[in-house]
């Protein structure tokens, strides 16, 4: 309809110049003035002077001229006026066509989803606001993070999570899943048998909160060599790691089965344990349990390696994803070397290709540790609009 619409008012313009053209040219010019619509910048009458017919002409070898120039104006507007409806038409006609510059130009059957840390909770944006916001933005679905003082700590109880999961019905968001900082004060691996103790105990809490929420994927960082932002920790050798890291799961695995609920190995890198895909699928194939998986960060294995690589290692085995963008070009190794999706260095047609290969047809949830502090909604909807372009949904309104 409105390619229709366009074309019309071309023609209509056209049609209407050509009007104007015919008046002018219908005009008889006065006996003994020889100004026959010869004419130059802004249609002004040629000076006597300057009388383009010869000498000598009569009033009829006029009309005849008259004759052969409106001839010659009305083919050249005509001209005119096809060319630009032809580059109308094709004007028209080129944002449907598949541009590799706006955006993927196959579709991907993912779902787009955000962590809650994009969002400012809780300081500035309750709970409800971050999920609304989300839904607002285009979002399929929604990852929570566990803590120790907010909505979803071991201060909350089965009542407040299904009211939670209630309100997030309500409003029309998924929770795409269930994440926590607590893996690193309470590493599953420490040398200290108490920080071990609570983080076993804590895991368990977000097993259960995941089953009350209705979750099925909860992220478990398993054991840690070394945290390079906690000056607390005491390096863990890597036997040992592997060791305490499987006892732990094997703890959790049965109640979470029970629940209904995924243990989705997060691959860290920073943590300096399991740092190839080879060695992250044997601790995971390791406990013969459908519920034991993985989940997978792009940015976290990018310093040195890269996604694309991964996950055609990992296969099926990837259970959630997380979307981190890193640039190579950077120094920084700290969180502050995570980036808006698109602003890095991450080949995410080949990442995409390379989940589609899998069949991996869950969520895709961006992870960023800091949302904006002055109009922190344009993270939320540039990141929507970044995932639609990876996956091939982009469309021009």
């Amino acid at each position: 309809m409105i390619r229709r619409i366009i074309a019309t008012e071309q023609r209509w313009g056209f049609n209407l110049q050509l009007s104007i053209f015919n008046s002018l040219l219908e005009s008889r010019p006065h006996s003994g003035m020889t100004e026959v619509m010869n004419t130059h910048d802004g249609f002004q009458p040629i000076p006597h002077s300057m009388n383009v017919l010869p000498t000598g002409h009569n009033e009829a070898n006029a009309d005849s001229s008259l004759i052969s120039r409106r001839a010659a104006l009305k083919a050249t507007l005509a001209a005119a006026s096809m060319a630009a409806l032809g580059s109308g038409a094709v004007a028209a006609e080129s944002p449907g066509k598949p541009d590799s510059r706006r955006a993927s130009t196959k579709r991907y059957e993912m779902k787009k989803s955000i962590n809650q840390w994009a969002f400012p909770y809780p300081d500035k944006m309750n709970l409800q606001e971050c999920l609304q916001l989300a839904k607002d933005a285009g979002f399929d679905g929604i990852e929570l993070n566990y803590d120790l003082d907010n909505d979803l700590s071991p201060k909350s109880g089965t009542t407040e999570f299904k009211a939670i999961r209630k309100m997030a019905d309500k409003i029309g968001i998924a929770i795409s899943g269930l994440c926590s900082f607590l893996f690193w004060p309470y590493p599953l691996s420490s040398n200290d048998p108490q920080k071990r103790s609570r983080g076993l105990e804590l895991a368990g809490k977000m097993a259960q909160a995941a089953h009350d929420l209705g979750v099925e994927n909860l992220l478990v960082v398993p054991g840690a060599v070394h945290i390079p932002w906690r000056t607390d920790h005491e390096p863990v050798p890597n036997d040992v790691c592997d060791r305490r890291a499987k006892e732990a799961i094997g703890q959790l695995v049965g109640a979470a089965e029970k629940l209904g609920v995924y243990l989705n190995i997060e691959n860290i890198f920073f943590n300096g344990y399991l740092m190839t895909p080879m060695e992250l699928n044997a601790f995971v194939d390791s406990f013969q349990s459908p519920h034991v998986r993985v989940h997978f960060d792009t940015g976290n294995i990018m310093m040195f390696q890269f996604p694309e690589h991964w996950i055609s290692v990992l296969g099926k085995r990837i259970k959630n994803i997380h979307f981190k963008e890193y640039t190579k070009k950077g120094t920084d190794y700290s969180l502050e070397t995570f980036r808006p999706l698109l602003d890095g260095t991450t080949n995410w047609p080949a990442v995409m290709e390379a989940l589609d290969q899998t069949g991996y047809r869950g969520y895709l949830t961006f992870e960023y540790f800091h949302p904006y502090p002055h109009y922190p909604e344009a993270l939320v909807y540039q990141t929507s609009d970044s995932l639609d372009r990876m996956l091939g949904k982009f469309s021009r309104a």
